[in-house]
């Protein structure tokens, strides 16, 4: 059997009115310390989306959650939360914040595969 590692995870939320409160799921975000494991996965369904609000602005949302993956993966070209540790690129991302892109709280868990986890999760709590 193999050993199970604590991992955290939110789910990414699009926000089209903040003061309204009503959000969609559209990805999550998990992070396994101990197997160096951070990583975004997301899925913007238009037609959902636009059903949900008319005034939200497509290619913009897109910008923003890939720039979410960026950042996960780390790097320069992830700017300057790129190059922070792990952990804090984590702590950063999942900041309780009032825009159009926010995440859950964030759950623990034990997994031993985080990205088998992952797929788990998101197909839950995604699709």
């Amino acid at each position: 059997m193999q050993d199970k590692q604590i991992y955290e995870y939110a789910v990414i939320r699009v926000v089209p009115r903040v003061e309204r409160e009503e959000f969609l799921n559209v990805g999550i975000i998990l992070y396994c310390s101990k197997q160096g494991f951070l990583q975004a996965k997301y899925l913007l369904d238009k037609d959902r989306v636009t059903s949900f609000s008319k005034q939200i602005d497509l290619d913009e949302l897109e910008t923003y959650l890939q720039t979410w993956e960026r950042i996960c993966k780390g790097g320069k070209t992830a700017g300057p939360i790129g190059v922070l540790p792990i952990a804090s690129r984590f702590r950063w991302l999942t900041a309780t914040r009032s825009t159009i892109v926010q995440t859950s709280k964030v759950h623990p868990g034990l997994c031993g595969d985080a990205q088998q986890t992952m797929d788990c999760l998101f197909e839950e709590l995604v699709l």
